[in-house]
């Protein structure tokens, strides 16, 4: 392996966690841990990276405890690589790159909730469609553990930014951002077309970066007959590198709707959103000619 230069700054927590990642490529491994590749040639096939340098990356981030090295053949004994709790805890440092590389590489560097139909971020979004959607759980507005995707033929998934039930919750210029506007709209035009998408064998499933708590508040007072999932620790956002903004010192997910199948895979990708109605009725004509 390479020499490291290890950084002599003790006391700066900025310096000590870039001595861990603070590399091109052991990033680039966390991002596509989280997305769901585990296995050696699956990594090294997605990165491009020679062999010899992605095994120094994964035995430097093993080391660290951002991955566990986990048997899954005996014969050859092969392994995974997975993210660890401390790996874990930095899907919101990349939510918070491809953030600001949308808004000031990407893009003119102003806040938003959207995008333009033509824009790179939204060529990555669409790109999701006939991808899978990783298993893993997320809290519903009780805190019970649920999959996102549901037993059932189809899955709706809207993303939005943020629905509150009293109007002081939101954020500060709320109104102000573009596409932020429309959260509470676009669940109750779900919630009144609900049985049309049960008839047609979906499920429906909102999910924001909201705490449970306040999904609950909200879902409550607009009765809402489907499940409000939290992303608030970001792991559904970064495994599939949805676009985010900052608001009130929180990432949340741009309005975007994905409808899945029960295989998991992602037929519809609906980004940006102009019209909620039209991209409700989009979805449900989705799942009801979808094969």
């Amino acid at each position: 392996m390479a020499q490291r230069t290890h950084l002599g700054d003790a006391d700066c927590a900025i310096a000590q966690a870039l001595d861990v990642v603070g590399d091109w490529w052991t990033l680039l491994i966390v991002r596509d841990a989280a997305r769901g590749l585990h296995r050696f040639d699956e990594l090294q096939r997605e990165l491009g990276v020679s062999r010899k340098v992605l095994a120094e990356r994964l035995k430097l981030l093993v080391e660290a405890g951002v991955l566990s090295r986990e048997p899954y053949q005996e014969r050859p004994v092969r392994h995974e690589y997975r993210l660890t709790p401390r790996g874990r805890g930095l899907l919101p440092v990349l939510v918070a790159l491809q953030d600001w590389g949308d808004t000031w590489v990407l893009g003119e560097g102003e806040m938003t909730a959207t995008t333009d139909e033509a824009s790179r971020e939204a060529e990555r979004v669409h790109a999701l469609q006939g991808t899978r959607v990783p298993p893993l759980l997320l809290p519903d507005r009780f805190g019970e553990l649920s999959d996102p995707v549901a037993d059932t033929p189809f899955t709706v998934l809207y993303f939005f930014p943020g629905a509150y039930a009293r109007a002081e919750s939101y954020p500060p210029g709320w109104a102000g951002i573009p596409g932020a506007k429309g959260c509470t709209f676009e669940s109750c035009t779900y919630r009144d077309q609900l049985a049309e998408f049960t008839a047609a064998g979906a499920t429906v499933h909102g999910v924001s970066t909201q705490r449970p708590d306040e999904q609950r508040e909200f879902a409550e007072q607009e009765r809402l007959r489907f499940p409000l999932l939290s992303d608030a620790d970001l792991a559904l956002t970064a495994a599939l590198r949805l676009p985010t903004f900052r608001a009130a010192g929180v990432s949340r997910i741009k309005r975007l709707t994905l409808v899945v199948d029960r295989d998991r895979t992602v037929r519809e990708v609906i980004y940006p959103i102009r019209d909620i109605e039209a991209s409700v009725q989009t979805a449900l004509s989705t799942v009801r000619t979808a094969p």
